[in-house]
């Protein structure tokens, strides 16, 4: 199934936006590169400028948003496997934050996880009200096991024209592995791949 087309079907979509970032070092020695990606697209808010009890019309089609970005963001890791993940948004300033929480509820979660190869851990996540232009950093954990310390990052994501007030920006972010210079200790991915 074609999910952008599925998307552009029930929303109505402006457009869709991606990202990376390719990590050789952070001050010590280069190391195997560290891919992060992002992908987000900016859809018009149904609900701006108004207060709406039932949000279902956001929530009910989001799950090919989540496959849509899922699959967008992993294309961006050039065939490398995702490790962790993250979702948010923003909502323009005539909407609410709620209306970005609408669109990424378990509905969206999912068929995210589907896409990018599978994941145990609940999805961290960001969401707030802004106006065009406004940075968002997409909260990065382990997609297996939350409490993996060294994969806990973020994707910074903009898109310079949105969201527009009656519009909402959904995004999700994948990375290929932990910090590149993670040395704090905690539970590790070989621990992880001891239990399983």
């Amino acid at each position: 199934m074609n999910y952008s087309s599925q998307v552009e079907k029930d929303y109505e979509v402006r457009g869709w936006y991606g990202a990376t970032q390719e990590v050789l070092h952070d001050g010590g020695s280069a190391t195997a590169p560290l891919i992060k990606a992002a992908a987000g697209v900016i859809i018009k808010n149904p609900f701006a400028g108004k207060f709406v009890a039932d949000l279902s019309a956001l929530t009910a089609p989001s799950a090919a948003i989540g496959y849509a970005l899922g699959e967008r963001a992993v294309a961006l890791l050039g065939g490398r496997p995702a490790e962790s993940y993250g979702k948010g948004g923003i909502a323009g300033v005539a909407g609410e934050q709620e209306h970005v929480v609408a669109c990424v509820t378990t509905t969206f979660g999912d068929p995210l996880r589907e896409a990018i190869g599978g994941g145990a851990a609940w999805i961290s996540s960001a969401s707030k009200v802004a106006s065009a232009g406004t940075a968002i950093d997409i909260p990065l954990a382990h997609k297996d096991e939350l409490y993996i310390r060294s994969h806990y990052d973020a994707f910074t994501f903009v898109v310079p024209d949105g969201p527009r007030p009656d519009e909402i920006l959904i995004c999700v972010a994948v990375a290929t592995g932990g910090r590149v210079h993670q040395r704090v200790g905690g539970m590790s991915v070989a621990d992880l791949k001891a239990t399983a």
